[in-house]
């Protein structure tokens, strides 16, 4: 066959070549079908990270309550009433825990109804709260320097941060936290605002695990 004559019988081909309507349709329908399965996976990937950023919210604000309350432990010997002294076994116990280096010297905020000594809002943490040295045997080089407890009693007060900001809820977008106080059971309603003892989301939404935010 000449070179002519083959020309001829591979342009009819080339013209020919390419997709049907109907393969057209169908690879439209498979990527449709991909897109739209790739889309659950997205949701939940977005939505399993901000479960991720409210577990840890919970967990920084609630080891800043209990650092707080560590913190109170020998705090206000006299209470914040004057001439009104406390029980020998306020608490439960008079032993601080060694992970507490300072004590808070702010009696202000702790009035006769908030005796379990809890922050009485979450502000306090943040904008932090009058503090000294737990005791003279203190090493207080190991956090204060070269200064001693006396020369530190004699200066300014010290201020403790206990929180450098309070963050949003991840799955409402905003500081809109419910609170309890030690005084109120698990399942309370109103925050009765005599501390904060714990902190939970405002979401009323479900986890992927089926459990409710406002449960964590």
């Amino acid at each position: 066959m000449s070179k002519g004559n083959l020309s001829l019988v591979l342009r009819p081909s080339l013209v020919n070549s390419g997709f049907t309507l109907f393969e057209l349709i169908v690879t439209l329908t498979v990527l449709a079908v991909l897109v739209m399965g790739t889309i659950p996976l997205m949701q939940n990937a977005v939505k399993r990270e901000k479960e991720l950023r409210l577990r840890e919210d919970l967990r920084l604000i609630r080891s800043a309550i209990d650092e707080f309350h560590r913190d109170t432990i020998g705090a206000c010997p006299q209470g914040a009433v004057p001439g009104r002294s406390l029980p020998p076994n306020f608490g439960g116990s008079n032993q601080s825990d060694p992970r507490s280096r300072v004590v808070i010297d702010d009696c202000k905020m702790f009035d006769t109804e908030n005796l379990d000594r809890y922050p009485p809002t979450l502000d306090v943490l943040v904008s932090g709260v009058k503090i000294k040295p737990r005791g003279l045997n203190v090493k207080t080089n190991e956090i204060f320097g070269d200064k001693n407890a006396t020369d530190l009693n004699q200066e300014k007060e010290l201020n403790k941060v206990y929180l450098r900001e309070l963050p949003n809820d991840p799955m409402t977008g905003k500081s809109d936290w419910q609170f309890r106080s030690s005084y109120q059971p698990k399942d309370s309603g109103d925050w009765d605002e005599i501390n904060v003892f714990d902190v939970r989301s405002s979401s009323e939404g479900e986890a992927l695990n089926g459990e409710k935010y406002s449960d964590w």
